[in-house]
């Protein structure tokens, strides 16, 4: 098994644009409730290489299995030091340490780029990968958001995770 991580390009876009239409319609990892289409993936990729944030892949066996990106955290210009991560692997990639080998690379790249805050923000059902994932890499609760979603018939809460890039 050979799994690599390295920085997305407009190719991977299509395989990106499937691995998160999968959990938006099967999942509460995120609140949209329609896949973005092409057009939407490729604003998303330019906003996040605008900011100089990065957008990594991740390949298993030179095929993406997963991805995660750094964007603003607020658009206010006072934020600009604060980011908020995503990471979204495909299903048959989950368990394999893909996510933390992304999250990884995202804070290191983070750091690089002048960003001293990372907010990861979870639901909280059926989160505890994701959870685990970020408490793994140093990330604290910081808050919790009560009943903020409404998806797939149930009202959903997100919690708050930060961390500092700083000593």
């Amino acid at each position: 098994m050979d799994i690599a991580v390295r920085p997305a390009v407009t190719d991977d876009l299509d395989a990106i644009a499937e691995i998160y239409a999968h959990h938006v319609l099967t999942g509460v990892a995120t609140f949209e409730l329609t896949p973005p289409d092409a057009d939407e993936w490729r604003r998303r990729f330019d906003t996040v290489a605008e900011r100089e944030l990065p957008f990594l892949t991740a390949t298993l066996d030179g095929q993406v299995a997963g991805y995660g990106y750094c964007g603003p955290w607020k658009t206010r210009p006072a934020y600009r030091h604060t980011a908020e991560d995503s990471v979204y692997l495909a299903p048959s990639a989950l368990g394999l340490g893909i996510g933390g080998r992304l999250l990884d690379g995202l804070l290191s790249e983070c750091a690089g780029a002048g960003v001293r805050q990372v907010i990861a923000v979870i639901v909280d059902s059926n989160g505890a990968a994701s959870l685990a994932l970020h408490r793994n890499r140093g990330f604290i609760e910081v808050g919790r958001l009560t009943a903020v979603g409404y998806k797939h018939g149930r009202w959903l809460d997100t919690l708050l995770l930060q961390r500092s890039l700083t000593d």
